[in-house]
């Protein structure tokens, strides 16, 4: 009897293992520029179902232990109601990585969506099939679709600062879903023509060979880089100056690219702070590569000198 007890505890903390799922994400809702009009209550529906949506599905093969879940946040300001349950939104995504032997997380996301059109209507079902992305309503199905693609987006960046080209498999995902996305008058974001610096080129960038060097200054930063930083601060450094050398490659091969500002963005105080120590070569080095290749925040490395 004690056995087939313990025989049954095994296999119940096996199938929690096997369900353990790799993102825990805080999802916020804010709707203060929807019209009085608007029961505001249909938000916090939409706040708690999209909470379960991201946190409740298993997105990888992989086992997660609860210490190694990837942090990210979701931020939907809704901007605009455009009538018949449709609104109008800016999704604010954020992730961060963990850095080996320290408690200090990297911003390894930080990116705003300043499309996102969707359909809603309190306690519909929010569902996501990678192989029928457009589902049967192109409206209700556009926020689920931008949302799974955003994770996929966040697996990629992740698990490719882990391992060279680990996150390969996930930006895949990404061009899928870009490939089959929802399409209507009122949504934008998924084609090459909805702008510069979309949905659509970010998946591309990640996707092309033109922008292979972007995988191997992911790593870098990373694992031969922020990583090694409590072992050996000079190798550490010496790792991010590789990834900042690589990036200038493909700057100089793809200027104005979208996988440059999205890679650069919530790093500068990082940056700065990495810097702010080495000798004064490589620092004069690493001033004049970040005021090159992350111009919006150039006035931030003028501390390097």
């Amino acid at each position: 009897m004690l056995k087939r007890i313990s025989f049954l505890l095994i296999v119940l903390l096996l199938a929690g293992a096997i369900q353990a799922q790799e993102i825990q994400a805080r999802l916020t809702v804010l709707a203060n520029k929807v019209s009085s009009k608007v029961d505001k209550n249909i938000f916090n529906s939409l706040q708690t179902t999209l909470s379960n949506f991201i946190n409740g599905r298993k997105w990888t093969r992989d086992v997660f232990q609860p210490n190694e879940k990837i942090q990210c946040n979701f931020l939907l300001n809704i901007d605009q109601e455009l009538g018949n349950n449709m609104y109008k939104a800016k999704l604010t995504i954020q992730a961060a990585r963990p850095i080996y032997s320290s408690t200090y997380e990297s911003p390894i996301i930080n990116f705003i969506d300043d499309e996102v059109t969707f359909r809603w209507i309190e306690f519909q079902p929010v569902e996501f099939n990678e192989n029928r992305v457009q589902g049967n309503d192109p409206g209700a199905a556009n926020l689920p679709a931008v949302i799974a693609y955003y994770i996929n987006i966040i697996l990629g960046f992740d698990y490719g600062s882990f391992s060279l080209r680990g996150g390969d498999d996930y930006f895949k995902k990404a061009w899928n879903i870009v490939n089959n996305a929802p399409e209507s008058r009122e949504i934008a974001g998924w084609k090459s023509f909805d702008g510069l610096r979309n949905r659509y080129w970010l998946a591309e960038n990640l996707n092309n060979n033109r922008f292979a060097l972007l995988h191997d200054a992911l790593y870098s930063y990373y694992r031969s880089g922020m990583d090694l930083f409590y072992e050996n601060e000079d190798e550490a450094r010496s790792g991010i100056m590789n990834s900042l050398n690589f990036l200038n490659t493909i700057n100089g091969e793809n200027p104005n690219s979208m996988i440059m500002q999205f890679f650069f963005q919530g790093k500068s105080s990082e940056l700065v702070k990495v810097f702010s120590k080495a000798n004064p070569e490589l620092k004069n080095r690493a001033r004049d590569l970040l005021t090159k290749l992350d111009i919006s925040n150039s006035t931030a490395y003028k501390e390097l000198r």
